[in-house]
């Protein structure tokens, strides 16, 4: 859709600049990114990279013991076409020690553990190299509030944050991430099979259009229905942003 388009020498030299300016910000001169192979993590290392230099950043691979093999592999060539820093991690055991501590723990649960617990690595990690933790997010997961609270939300900084699924895509092909990452079905790889897009409900392009319509040019419900957006639809994309507005807040403090 052509409001979707971006300006992607802008938004580049823009997020770049940002990268760069908040790092130096922070009297800092590193950053540590977990990376999956996906998409947007592949793309805010090669961000990262133009803007800090690849030895200073450190790509960070945590699998799990159900971790897609080809994802492994996907985040390693990643890392060396960009001549990064490789950490790897198997936190297989940590994970499992603390789900299995609950006897009911069930998959989204045992999800989030996974979660928090690889940004309890990659927040070490940045204590050790004096790093900031880049975050991964884009601006359609923040919106409907599909993270961890305090796992893959708790970060320094969200280079990605205010451009929607498919733009990162535009963003990431103009910075040569391979096309089978770009192309691959966006995953958390946090149990056999689990796919973003199959826990949603829908594609990343319905959504971002229908979230384009509706933030950034605001559009009423009767204006959305006419351009083709079922109500139900409208209302289970609205449902998900008010009730997940918690997660984009600061933890709110009771004034005395």
């Amino acid at each position: 859709m052509e409001g979707l388009r971006i300006d992607i020498k802008r938004v580049k030299e823009k997020i770049i600049e940002f990268i760069r300016k908040q790092v130096k910000g922070a009297g800092l001169s590193r950053a540590v990114i977990g990376l999956s192979g996906g998409v947007d993590s592949s793309t805010v290392a090669y961000l990262a990279k133009e803007a800090l230099g690849r030895e200073n950043v450190y790509g960070v691979v945590l699998p799990y013991k159900t971790t897609n093999k080809e994802d492994i592999g996907d985040t390693k060539e990643i890392i060396k076409t960009l001549g990064i820093n490789l950490i790897e991690v198997d936190i297989t055991q940590m994970v499992d020690s603390l789900s299995t501590s609950s006897k009911d723990t069930d998959k989204t649960r045992k999800g989030n553990i996974m979660a928090r617990t690889r940004m309890i690595f990659l927040y070490d990690q940045a204590a050790k190299y004096k790093a900031l933790v880049l975050g991964t997010s884009n601006k359609t997961e923040l919106l409907l509030g599909y993270f961890t609270k305090y796992g893959d939300g708790g970060v320094d900084i969200e280079p990605l944050g205010d451009l929607y699924k498919t733009q990162v895509r535009q963003l990431a092909k103009d910075l040569g991430v391979p096309d089978r990452i770009i192309k691959k079905t966006p995953t958390a790889g946090l149990w056999p099979g689990q796919t973003d897009e199959g826990e949603l409900g829908f594609t990343y392009e319905e959504v971002d259009r229908l979230l384009y319509h509706m933030l950034d040019e605001k559009k009423n419900d009767e204006e959305l229905i006419n351009l083709g957006f079922k109500e139900e639809f409208i209302e289970k994309v609205r449902d998900k942003i008010k009730n997940t507005e918690h997660k984009r807040k600061l933890v709110p403090i009771a004034k005395l």
